[in-house]
């Protein structure tokens, strides 16, 4: 008996560019931010004319479109002119001001960076970006270690416009004072999509990914319904991704609710971040929380510091609101009680997707 008897021919597959499905892709049109993606594109305008640029900070919880938003303007703006260098540099893959200086480099194509120290990369950056104008983009830029790098641009870049994009509507709150007065930045916040455009966005999703027709109405209804109830379209895509491949595997030429359904299990277990992306810290917190999930975060910290972490509470506590964010841990705040306001930490496992 033939192991792969009833897989669909190579001309009969239900994808049609499966890339379209990864967040990261950046559609030719993004809707339902046209107006963000205006107020980003006029803190660049002045650039065009050898001014200086505004700096924005834009925040919004995950998976609402932020980042597409923003690389969508820097396409366009690739498209409009050479003269303007955008640099887009994600935080949480570089995290250092030294990993970011290395971007910066490549990002300006200098390749001779081996055994060079901090000050030496950016010092032959700042020489190739100043001939032009910039605009830096840092992304997940709360996800940071130091934020020495930002004070050097600021002050050493002669045109440039900073957009800084976070989950984490406080962040601007600590930075350095001094940073953070050269900064100056408009704020911008993402709000979620309605239901509505929940639908628009899977909808033109599944027109970019699939063959035409493979769909049933019903089945693409649930997994938008259920993208719009987590408000984060990143789980809507690994869901439509996932129900594809169980239609595929059953050779089924349509991708029915009943695809959708099995796919449902395997979103329980996805996770925005990869825990293998994690700094020492980030992982040793991770593995605390496994080990105490649903328990006072007070508790949580105590058993961390038994286990040697060296972070203030304050510290850990932001931590852990960025472990949020990132569908690592689901916090539950409690008010009231004899020891006033508290916060339950669960491990984001511990809820099944039909909790949210």
């Amino acid at each position: 008996m033939s192991l792969f008897r009833d897989v669909l021919g190579a001309d009969e597959s239900l994808f049609r560019n499966e890339i379209a499905l990864d967040y990261s892709f950046v559609p030719k049109l993004v809707p339902y931010r046209e107006s963000e993606q205006h107020n980003v594109a006029s803190c660049i305008r002045p650039l065009f004319q050898q001014r200086n640029g505004r700096n924005m900070f834009i925040f919004g919880q995950p998976g609402i479109g932020k980042t597409v938003a923003v690389r969508h303007v820097l396409n366009e703006l690739e498209e409009q002119t050479d003269d303007i260098l955008p640099i887009y540099i994600n935080c949480w893959q570089h995290n250092t001001s030294f990993k970011v200086f290395l971007e910066l480099c490549d990002a300006v194509g200098y390749k001779f960076t081996q055994n060079k120290r901090s000050d030496e990369l950016f010092l032959v950056a700042r020489q190739i970006i100043n001939k032009k104008s910039a605009v830096f983009v840092f992304d997940e830029i709360d996800k940071l270690q130091d934020y020495d790098f930002l004070y050097s641009i600021l002050e050493e870049v002669y045109r440039k416009a900073v957009i800084a994009i976070a989950n984490d509507k406080g962040w601007l709150s600590s930075l350095d004072s001094r940073i953070r007065s050269r900064l100056m930045p408009e704020p911008l916040e993402f709000r979620p999509y309605s239901l509505e455009e929940t639908k628009g966005i899977i909808m033109q999703r599944m027109e970019h990914a699939f063959s035409q027709g493979v769909w049933a109405d019903d089945a693409l209804g649930l997994v938008a319904g259920k993208a719009f109830e987590m408000h984060d379209i990143r789980r809507g895509l690994f869901l439509m991704r996932q129900a594809g491949l169980a239609a595929e595997g059953k050779a089924s030429k349509r991708i029915t609710t009943e695809h959708v359904l099995s796919s449902i299990e395997a979103l329980d277990d996805f996770s925005i971040k990869d825990e293998s992306e994690l700094d020492d810290e980030g992982r040793l917190i991770l593995e605390i929380i496994k080990k105490n999930s649903g328990r006072k975060i007070g508790d949580v910290y105590k058993a961390y510091q038994d286990a040697g972490g060296k972070a203030v509470y304050r510290t850990f506590q932001r931590r852990i609101d960025r472990f949020e964010g990132d569908r690592f841990v689901v916090l539950k705040r409690i008010a009231g009680g004899t020891e006033g306001k508290t916060t339950i930490v669960n491990l984001a496992n511990d809820r099944k997707l039909t909790e949210f």
